[in-house]
């Protein structure tokens, strides 16, 4: 596999990665306002209360690293479907 296919993938992966990624901190952000009737804290609030902040983080974690994981699944195999190799990370 050339560099050229593996700067191709990193853009790849990394735009789709960008817009997932917001799209997703924009449905915590309201899944959190839906769940506890308020906005999401911030965690450098003194006024927070350090088990929301923790609440805050966890559940924020727990959703990217959720959503970056199906989204390099389904670029890989989009990357293999189209291209017609494994992405470059593959191996």
């Amino acid at each position: 596999m050339g560099p050229t296919q593996t700067v191709f993938w990193k853009l790849y992966v990394g735009v789709i990665g960008a817009v997932t990624t917001i799209a997703a901190q924009r449905l915590l952000k309201a899944g959190w306002k839906l769940v506890t009737g308020d906005e999401p804290p911030k965690p450098t609030d003194p006024d927070t209360p350090v088990s929301t902040a923790l609440s805050w983080a966890l559940a924020s974690a727990i959703g990217i690293t959720v959503t970056q994981l199906i989204t390099q699944r389904i670029a890989a195999r989009h990357w293999q479907k189209e291209i017609g190799t494994e992405n470059p990370n593959a191996s």
